[in-house]
């Protein structure tokens, strides 16, 4: 079976454009599938009833997300494998998701974006880098992927426009604010010193990517979400911040703005609206809120 994993691992990268993050998710959470069947096992001797003893395994320490997603992992395997003629019928064919509930997700408050976006600071080996990827991911809402796969060409400083390439390689254009712009603009030379320095060390020069680590090569996704953690942190933030919170706390900020759901939508890149209209339960509490504070009538009995 491993070499169909690694067949597949690929056909989600070319094919499907899957991100390596995403494609390297499914490849542990299959591989963990096929330990458990028993390194001999072959795609063709495996039967719904190993499934669901995988399954009923998984139970023991994993939430139920995380069933939820190693299912997911295996159902995209097994529909490749058969599109490959591998095999002739799904072994997930019957077997069943756990039952998720829907939370609503977390944001930050304006007040705490904006001591985030403040938190990177001269004693920050590369705060101006740090500063242009906060302010970017909370002036666009694009993920966080997409952030660190864009390239220079995709920044369009005069325009205020930056193009994004999201999920199965769909493509979006969206704008940023003066803030994100000027923070961009300070990053600029200090990635030219990290070529340079590259370059000094007899290594090919990144001349792609914008967002640079170091070493002078693409910024991971793991360094900033490491980075996000630790200005969370230093802003004084109760939870855990995340670049998934942060744009989180986009969609929900322009809501609370009075911003339409599918203007959010498409800026967020979500193909179903109903994965967007999650941000209108807070939205709603939101006006609950400005309603019980502002209007004459909310406290007082009627008459």
């Amino acid at each position: 079976m491993t070499a169909s994993i690694e067949r597949f691992v690929a056909w989600l990268l070319i094919e499907k454009g899957y991100s390596p993050h995403t494609a390297v998710s499914y490849q542990r959470d299959v591989r963990e599938f096929h330990r458990f069947c028993g390194k001999s096992a072959r795609p063709q001797m495996i039967t719904a009833a190993m499934v669901r003893s995988f399954v009923g395994s998984l139970y023991i320490g994993n939430a139920a997300a995380s069933v939820a997603r190693k299912l997911s992992a295996l159902r995209t395997f097994f529909r490749y494998l058969q599109r490959e003629h591998v095999i002739e019928s799904d072994p997930l064919a019957g077997v069943t998701s756990p039952k998720l509930g829907h939370p609503i997700p977390a944001f930050l408050t304006v007040d705490e974006v904006f001591s985030l976006l403040e938190a990177p600071g001269a004693q920050d080996r590369y705060f101006r880098r740090d500063r242009a990827v906060l302010e970017m991911i909370y002036s666009t809402g694009m993920r966080v992927s997409e952030l660190v796969a864009g390239n220079l060409e995709d920044f369009d400083l005069t325009g205020e426009m930056v193009l994004v390439r999201g999920k199965g390689n769909k493509e979006r254009l969206i704008p940023f604010g003066s803030a994100a712009k000027e923070a961009l603009r300070q990053y600029l030379p200090e990635r030219e010193a990290l070529t340079i320095a590259r370059l000094s060390r007899g290594l090919a020069a990144e001349r792609q990517a914008l967002f640079l680590n170091g070493q002078g090569t693409r910024l991971t996704t793991r360094s900033v979400e490491r980075s996000f953690q630790m200005y969370g942190q230093r802003a004084g933030i109760g939870v855990t911040v995340t670049p998934h919170g942060l744009r989180h706390s986009f969609a929900t900020h322009l809501l609370e703005m009075g911003a339409d759901l599918r203007i959010v939508q498409e800026l967020l890149g979500h193909v179903s609206l109903s994965t967007t209209q999650k941000y209108t339960h807070i939205n709603i509490d939101h006006l609950s809120k400005v309603y019980d504070l502002a209007h004459p009538q909310a406290n007082r009995g009627g008459g």
